[in-house]
């Protein structure tokens, strides 16, 4: 792989790592509001939990983005390559 090549996917990757900081600070503050919210409207049943748990959900999908998943190699673009077939689904024709 060429050293131009690592270094745009190794900015991505930073990128990603920066934008995932961003949002769990959002979330974070979004989550205090919403428990605010609940405290200060009687403390009922712990509603803020939907919001949180959705919110954690998207959140764990964004950090396995970043850290779960392979990056595509060159054998596996080659072996997908060699495989033919015609379009995949959902391709307009």
């Amino acid at each position: 792989m060429a050293e131009d090549e690592q270094r745009k996917q190794a900015i991505e990757r930073l990128q990603a790592k920066r934008n995932l900081t961003k949002t769990a600070a959002t979330f974070a503050a979004i989550w205090v509001l919403l428990v605010v919210i609940w405290l200060a409207t009687g403390q009922g049943f712990f509603w803020p939990v939907f919001p949180i748990a959705g919110m954690a959900i998207a959140l764990a999908m964004q950090a396995f983005g970043i850290w779960g998943q392979k990056p595509i190699s060159e054998e596996a673009i080659q072996r997908e390559m060699g495989r033919g077939g015609g379009p995949g689904p959902g391709a307009g024709g």
